[in-house]
């Protein structure tokens, strides 16, 4: 992960090269956003910023965020739920992502095994590798915890009624 100090000295190289401006606003949310260390999206950003920072514009927090993936310092994500999210983790650091399809929750791993078979898959069919995420969606395991303690509905009660009798 990118410390939030080498990561706002890499924008503010990076606003320079580009011929842009380094403002306080766009430092406050680039501190921010690296000290979050795990997946935010602009919104989150935004709330929590806006705490200390009320001048500071949601606008200001998307693009801050589009100049940080054009510098390469983060990487825009979308897992399914329909918003986008940045990760300050840079793209040559290989890690995938458990993703709670209940409750939205994304759990980062690395596994060099992995690493290990993709390339040699890719290699096998003579494929070059030039990115790659791996997604796995399920159920965390307070979401699932709360699946298996909830009572399951009694299927013949459901068909017959208490008494018996079909139901329609």
């Amino acid at each position: 992960m990118i410390a939030p100090d080498s990561g706002v000295q890499g924008f503010a190289d990076y606003l320079a090269r580009a011929g842009l401006k380094s403002t306080r606003q766009r430092e406050r949310i680039v501190r921010a956003f690296f000290a979050a260390g795990r997946h935010t999206s602009a919104e989150e950003l935004y709330h929590q910023i806006r705490v200390q920072e009320p001048c500071i514009g949601l606008v200001t927090v998307y693009r801050t965020l589009k100049l940080l993936r054009q510098a390469g310092l983060a990487t825009e994500r979308a897992f399914g739920d329909g918003y986008a999210r940045f990760d300050p983790t840079p793209a040559d650091l290989t890690h995938h992502h458990l993703i709670c399809t209940r409750c939205g929750m994304v759990q980062e791993f690395q596994d060099k095994d992995l690493r290990v078979l993709g390339r040699k898959v890719a290699r096998s069919l003579r494929f070059t590798i030039t990115e790659h995420k791996l997604e796995l969606y399920g159920l965390c395991r307070d979401c699932g915890r709360a699946e298996r303690d909830r009572p399951q509905s009694n299927s013949r009660t459901a068909r017959f009624g208490s008494r018996g009798e079909a139901r329609p």
